[in-house]
């Protein structure tokens, strides 16, 4: 397991499609519940920290392959030490966050698919989506998972989805297109995991409808990239231009110009940008629904 603090919450919450996901689930008392699909079939996993001891417990065909690769789910494959803070709001974010670690998920397709749902709409109806189409055509969260947890669809069942259920689900054409596209190419996909980020991301980017932002959203969770910034975010620049420089102006050449510092590391500066609260001041309306664009 990593070495030195842990937060649970910090590590895996990317892994988290909103509130009601139904692949994942944070309890009362501590333990984080994970469903998903493995190369050996549907898994469970629960963590749980207590007293600086981590605990996992898995079922389901997928159990071994997920205890086996638990160390770096949880950050082991990380290197937090190789990120020097070169401005006061980092330094002092990573020193009230100090269990934040990258995690690796070792999986491309349980990534990439919400991640697609994301494109140019709001979080908000992506979350709704990815809810309703994994507890329609998903399978039951093998093992004493909490209620209504859900092992996403497996490849051939989203090539199967009717396209009234699409539409039901409030994707449009485009969306679904994509992902029709990937499942078709589902294995060649979960290669990427074995290499760098960038050949990673150049891999998925062949799939018409993947872009840099879509295959950066991927690699962060699947690789655990420290370096794979988002680009093409309607707020992310914004974000960081308002963090580093005060500029809530900023454009993605502007984001990057200010992250050149961390080459190597600018995913996690964006992180931990994030995480200190500090977004510029609001001063127009929320975005309309379907406004968001991205790919």
């Amino acid at each position: 397991m990593p070495e030195g603090p842990l937060d649970l919450g910090l590590v895996l919450g990317p892994l988290r499609r909103g509130p009601a996901d139904p692949t994942f689930r944070a309890t009362p008392d501590g333990s984080v519940w994970r469903a998903t699909r493995t190369p050996a079939g549907p898994g469970t996993l629960r963590v749980s920290a207590c007293g600086g001891e981590v605990r996992g417990e898995a079922w389901g065909p997928g159990a071994d392959w997920l205890l086996e690769r638990l160390p770096e789910l949880l950050g082991a494959a990380d290197d937090p030490s190789a990120f020097a803070p070169r401005h006061r709001l980092l330094a002092l974010t990573r020193h009230r966050r100090p269990g934040l670690r990258l995690t690796r998920t070792g999986l491309v397709l349980e990534s990439l698919i919400p991640s697609i749902l994301e494109q140019k709409v709001t979080t908000d109806e992506a979350y709704r989506a990815w809810r309703l189409l994994v507890r329609k055509y998903g399978d039951p969260a093998p093992g004493p998972a909490p209620g209504r947890m859900y092992v996403m669809p497996a490849p051939r069942t989203w090539a199967l989805i009717p396209s009234w259920e699409w539409h039901r689900a409030g994707v449009d054409n485009k969306r679904a297109s994509t992902i029709l596209r990937a499942v078709r190419v589902a294995a060649r996909l979960e290669e990427a995991v074995g290499m760098e980020p960038a050949a990673a991301q150049a891999r998925l980017q062949v799939v018409p409808g993947i872009g840099p932002w879509t295959s950066a959203e991927v690699v962060q969770r699947s690789h655990g990239a420290p370096d794979a910034v988002t680009v093409g975010d309607l707020h992310l620049p914004g974000i960081v231009g308002w963090a580093l420089a005060g500029d809530r102006s900023a454009d993605d050449s502007v984001m990057l110009r200010l992250l050149e510092p961390y080459a190597g590391q600018r995913h996690r500066a964006a992180r931990l940008i994030l995480l200190s609260g500090r977004v510029p001041p609001r001063r127009a309306p929320r975005m309309a629904r379907g406004d968001i664009g991205r790919l």
